[in-house]
């Protein structure tokens, strides 16, 4: 598929959505994963698509990874954006980040390209950085998984934490049930809501169909 191809699909799927994804993206890194960003940590977002999660965590210095030549529209004054093949990574230096991002990613390519993009990830990683994944978990989300064109491989927690474990990775932590899959819903959207959601885990429970994993470089 094109990059132009995947641009159509993307502007199809969230032009509407874009505003209140930057506010969504911006509670998401404040109330959950800045935890995991210590703030004078160099920090990597692959598939930064339209760089909501990269512009709102807080951190030393921000790169920001995508094929998407419109990238440096998206990016925020502070955060580098490098446009290339995720599985290269070219212009990313070995050793040089503390934490690597990646959300619904994975799912968009084939076995072979994830276990390149691993080992891309483990090479810009220091030992000991983080690896902070958001994934839809096609075990919690299986009627839904294949709605979107782009989707290529299914995955679930247990067949992630496999690739990264064999990999050169220890997963320190694995919330099988975090996040619901898509904010299109019958609920209305509502930053409050959110903030409510992330603060009880009960909910997680019964509305997460995507996983939060987080792994160490060894």
């Amino acid at each position: 598929m094109t990059n132009t191809n995947l641009e159509k699909i993307y502007q199809r799927r969230f032009k509407d959505d874009l505003e209140f994804k930057k506010k969504m993206w911006y509670v998401f890194c404040e109330d959950f994963f800045q935890k995991y960003v210590p703030k004078d940590a160099v920090i990597l977002d692959v598939g930064a698509g339209y760089c909501e999660f990269i512009n709102s965590i807080k951190g030393r210095r921000k790169i920001a990874l995508d094929l998407n030549s419109e990238l440096k529209n998206y990016a925020d004054s502070d955060v580098e954006p490098v446009i290339g093949d995720f599985t290269e990574m070219k212009g990313i230096l070995d050793s040089s980040c503390d934490v690597v991002f990646v959300s619904s990613f994975f799912e968009h390519l084939t076995k072979g390209d994830i276990l390149k993009v691993l080992n891309q990830i483990h090479r810009v990683l220091k030992r000991g950085g983080k690896l902070l994944i958001l994934q839809p978990n096609i075990r919690l989300c299986y009627k839904d998984y294949w709605n979107f064109f782009d989707h290529i491989t299914p995955l679930d927690d247990r067949s992630l934490s496999e690739a990264l474990e064999t990999n050169g990775f220890r997963v320190a932590e694995c919330r099988v049930r975090f996040l619901p899959y898509t904010i299109k819903s019958r609920f209305p959207k509502s930053i409050f809501l959110i903030k409510v959601y992330l603060k009880v885990p009960i909910l997680h429970y019964i509305f997460g169909k995507q996983t939060f994993i987080c792994a160490e470089r060894i």
